[in-house]
Formats: C-alpha cells, sequence, structure tokens
C-alpha cells in the first residue's frame, strides 16, 4: 500500500512544482510554455518576499517521492491566496487534493486572515470540486485566451468566518 506525507519545501521543490504544471497543463490541456513561465514568476515572487507566519507551502510525497502542492500567500492583511495547488495524476484518489486546500484553510485561520481567493479555470474541474467541497464560492468568472487557448477564468472565495465544513 502506498503511504503519503505533508511536508514544508525543501531543496529541488520550487523547480519540481514548476516543472510539473508546465509539463502536466500541457499533456492533459494542450497548454504551452507561457503557463510554466507564468508559475515560475509566481514561485520566483512568493519565495522572494515569503512570510513563514504569514505564508505557507506544502508538497506531498508518495512513497517518499513528491507528488502534489500548494501555496498560501499573502494578498492583503485580510486576505490570503492559494495558488500552485497541483497533484500528480499518480498521486490522485488519495485525499490529497483536498488535505492541501483543508491545509491552507487552517493556516489562513490561525495566521488571521479573513478570506482566501484563488484564480483557476473552468476546465480543471477536479480542483473546482476540491473548492466547492472546501466552501469556497465562485465570484466571477469570463472568457480569457491565454496558454495558448481559449478558457474560462474563474475567481473563488472563501469567507474564513464561516465554520469549517465537515470534509
Amino acid at each position: 500500500m502506498s503511504t503519503w506525507r505533508l511536508r514544508g519545501l525543501q531543496p529541488g521543490d520550487l523547480g519540481w512544482v514548476i516543472s510539473r504544471h508546465g509539463a502536466l497543463y500541457a499533456a492533459e490541456y494542450g497548454w504551452d510554455m507561457s503557463f510554466e513561465w507564468m508559475v515560475a514568476g509566481i514561485a520566483a515572487g512568493i519565495m522572494e518576499n515569503f512570510d513563514p507566519t504569514r505564508e505557507a507551502a506544502w508538497i506531498a510525497e508518495l512513497d517518499g517521492a513528491p507528488v502534489a502542492s500548494v501555496f498560501l500567500v499573502r494578498a492583503s492583511d485580510e486576505v490570503a491566496k492559494l495558488r500552485l495547488l497541483i497533484t500528480d495524476p499518480a498521486a490522485r484518489g488519495h485525499g490529497i487534493g483536498a488535505r492541501l486546500v483543508r491545509e491552507c484553510t487552517l493556516f489562513a485561520r490561525a495566521a488571521g486572515y479573513r478570506r482566501i481567493t484563488l484564480w483557476t479555470h473552468s476546465i480543471l474541474t477536479a480542483a473546482r470540486k476540491l473548492y466547492a467541497a472546501e466552501g469556497y464560492r465562485l465570484v466571477a468568472s469570463g472568457p480569457i485566451r491565454a496558454f495558448g487557448v481559449e478558457l474560462t477564468e474563474e475567481t473563488w472565495e472563501l469567507d474564513l468566518d464561516v465554520p469549517l465544513s465537515a470534509g
């Protein structure tokens, strides 16, 4: 039986996060290299100003290898932003994605945020299900041409003044 665990960032993790995003989204959705470049910029920006009292990052390992990630970063004093959630196909079905989203919620509450926001795309149905199950609500959406394809971008929010879901 495969076992997984969550841990903080270690050397090499940012490269894995960037590379895995680029390769996986190209293979599964046909996105071009501009997506990987954007992920690299997001990762660099996060680490450049990282404040461990208000921000966190998790890597999930399955049998000792990285298979998933998520970052929670400061958007403002009251708002956190969930970034770079990804789960490798080999790790899907283990509850890792839901756990990563929950860790963001727990950390944001403990850090004193009042809301979490995130940006995603309608085509990412599995991630959207995780967000909805955690209590996020879709607050904005619209068409966008990005990463070489036509997409619908979405903004989701979680009000942290509302109690945690039972999930």
